[in-house]
């Protein structure tokens, strides 16, 4: 099976397998380069993303089996680049670990408890000491899985306050704290999964005592390389948006107490947010009582506010990640094929020549309705030429340069179309009219849309499509690859051109799109349509206003904030979108003396529509021009 199309998490239980595909770039992004990073096991932190951006992936290789794993073995080029990582993130110091760390998803089961017949502090008291038995019975596990030591050679270090507590965890002998656990984790388990739960009166004395072994445990010793080392626990709950929203507030409220020393993450959807938080405003609301860097922290997994450095990194990590997955497909790897980037070319074959003829017959038809003289034609023939020849790019094929020429005669014709044309037989423009990058862009846009020519092709624009979405890149780098491995059965060059990439990202994109599954997915794609259909419109317009195009809708700030503090339904709508991919949202955007919050089209649907990736265009709406267009839809 084509490695690209599996989940990561299909090869947690392999670390051999785990290791060869991960990528050391999210930890040194999200973690290692968080303001707060020095901060983040003495706080709760939620870990926000939307689905693919890598949470589990990150949750698993920070788990202790596998930082031990990596720390013992540095001969290979990744397990060293991952060590480092691992140490940038305070996760280990280069030679010994400093964190153990042991993931706990959050299944089903967990949110059954929810509808038990007790008071939500029950249910609440139930869930946490399920967890916590299952993180000390983890914490064990993770220690000695390697066979690098004896349950013997682990001791809780408890908080010198904690010896009411310290009776009620076991003890202090590891031995004894398991055995407790293991009863706790039974007598629990048994209550939630029963056809009939017991009454109140019922639940075990067991069950119904103090067990607290996260405000009781401070930090784990034990043998590493014949030297006695202590270790910061760490639990991560994974998947915590499964949880019942009250639930999950009830259970992140206990993990927020001061007198816990262990760290504690919770992983989950940005869906879980409210539209403000999605937004990136206040999410205070949704936690009364708790304030956001006060009593807990957030890494958000995506959004950075330097987005040309986040486009630039995550570059770099896909890069990373497409190497290391193309490692396990034979029929390339066989042949020598190590890299993503060299399978993917960005040479375009010269024009045909019909389409040559029907450029010449449309700049000949604009110059006569434009009344553009000839030596002024000449003139915007040689200042193309002139960019041509300059220009870094290697696609300024001849049909390039007369799309580029007319977009100028365009430009042209509108600056002096205030002037006299009588005085002037071949009037000058205020403004002199240049060829520039922008002008190329512009160039590419339409001759995509009009004559077919590529417009996504290349490593970094399969980067860019994939929106800093990890999954989102496997799947969309996964049809290209599929496509490669077919050739290299065939015996033929794997290589794909600019147009088979076209293909077979268009198809792809069309694809994720149409399964779209999460709340209000049809109006979130007929919203997207729409918007879509608005940005091509500009991307087409003759002069090229905005370069390539618009793949934004601005809205001014004052509107967004009082539509995120109202209950209209499109404040749903977009928090759908961006939580899932559809689009993504930049607050506080400053252009022309206005703030605006620019709403992002993604990668799959630019590629659908063919548009551009370039950021900072955009088009200027209201909410209410978005409100009539989700009102057009009804959702299924």
């Amino acid at each position: 099976m084509n490695p690209f199309l599996r989940r990561a998490t299909e090869y947690i239980r392999d670390t051999t397998a785990f290791l060869a595909i991960t990528s050391p770039e999210p930890i040194k992004t999200f973690i290692a380069n968080h303001r707060r990073v020095n901060d983040l096991l003495d706080f709760p932190v939620r870990v926000i993303g939307s689905p693919g951006t890598g949470k589990t992936m990150m949750a698993s290789l920070v788990e202790f089996r596998l930082i031990e794993s990596i720390l013992q073995d540095q001969s290979s080029q990744g397990n060293r680049a991952l060590a480092a990582a691992l140490s940038a993130a305070r996760f280990a110091d280069g030679e010994k670990p400093l964190v153990a760390a042991i993931r706990i998803p959050m299944e089903s089961e967990y949110r059954e408890f929810w509808e038990l017949p007790y008071e939500p502090a029950v249910k609440t008291k139930l869930v946490l000491s399920l967890i916590q038995a299952r993180a000390i019975l983890g914490l064990i596990r993770t220690l000695t899985v390697n066979k690098q030591r004896e349950i013997d050679d682990i001791r809780f270090i408890t908080r010198p306050e904690a010896e009411a507590q310290l009776i009620q965890i076991g003890g202090d002998e590891s031995k004894e704290i398991r055995e407790r656990a293991r009863e706790v984790e039974t007598l629990v388990y048994n209550i939630g999964a029963s056809l009939l739960p017991p009454a109140l009166n019922d639940i075990p004395d067991e069950v119904q005592k103090p067990y607290q072994p996260f405000e009781t445990i401070r930090e784990v010793e034990i043998t590493w390389r014949d030297e006695r080392i202590r270790l910061r626990p760490l639990v991560i709950l994974d998947d915590v948006h499964s949880l019942h929203p009250e639930q999950y507030a009830a259970l992140f409220r206990s993990l927020a107490k001061r007198e816990i020393r262990i760290g504690r993450w919770v992983m989950m959807r940005m869906d879980t947010l409210s539209p403000s938080a999605v937004f990136r405003s206040s999410d205070d609301d949704a936690l009364p009582g708790l304030k956001h860097d006060r009593d807990f922290i957030d890494v958000v997994m995506e959004g950075a506010a330097n987005r040309k450095g986040e486009r630039k990194q995550f570059r770099k990590m896909a890069n990373d990640m497409a190497n290391r997955y193309l490692k396990l497909v034979e029929a390339l790897n066989d042949r020598g094929h190590q890299t993503m980037h060299s399978l993917l070319s960005e040479v375009l074959p010269a024009p045909p020549e019909g389409r040559l003829k029907e450029l010449h017959a449309a700049i000949s038809r604009d110059q006569r309705q434009l009344t553009i003289s000839a030596s002024r034609r000449a003139a915007l023939e040689e200042e193309v030429d002139s960019y041509a020849k300059g220009a870094k790019s290697y696609d300024l094929s001849e049909d390039m340069r007369l799309a580029m020429m007319r977009i100028l005669m365009h430009r042209y014709a509108n600056r002096v179309s205030t002037q006299t044309l009588e005085l002037f037989e071949d009037p000058e423009p205020t403004q002199p009219v240049k060829a520039s990058s922008g002008v190329a862009d512009g160039a590419r846009v339409h001759l995509h849309h009009k004559l077919g020519r590529p417009l996504h092709y290349g490593m970094n624009d399969l980067c860019d499509a994939s929106g800093e979405n990890a999954e989102l890149f496997l799947q969309l780098a996964g049809s290209l690859v599929s496509r490669m491995e077919t050739k290299a059965i065939r015996n033929l060059d794997p290589t794909l051109t600019p147009s088979q990439q076209q293909d077979e990202l268009r198809n792809k994109a069309r694809d994720i799109i149409q399964k779209w599954s999460f709340p209000y997915a049809r109006k979130v794609e007929a919203l997207v349509e729409r918007l879509a259909t608005q940005c091509v419109e500009n991307a087409l317009l003759p002069n090229a206003p905005l370069k390539e195009g618009a793949n934004t809708i601005g809205i001014l700030e004052s509107e967004i904030k009082s539509l995120l503090a109202s209950n209209d339904e499109l404040a749903l709508v977009l928090k759908y979108a961006i939580a899932y991919g559809a689009m993504s949202a930049v607050r506080d955007y400053g252009q022309g003396g206005k703030m605006w919050c620019l709403l992002e089209l993604s990668g799959p649907v630019c590629i659908k529509y063919g548009l551009g990736f370039d950021r900072g265009n955009f088009l200027e709406r209201k909410v209410s021009d978005l409100q009539a267009l989700i009102s057009e839809q009804k959702d299924a």
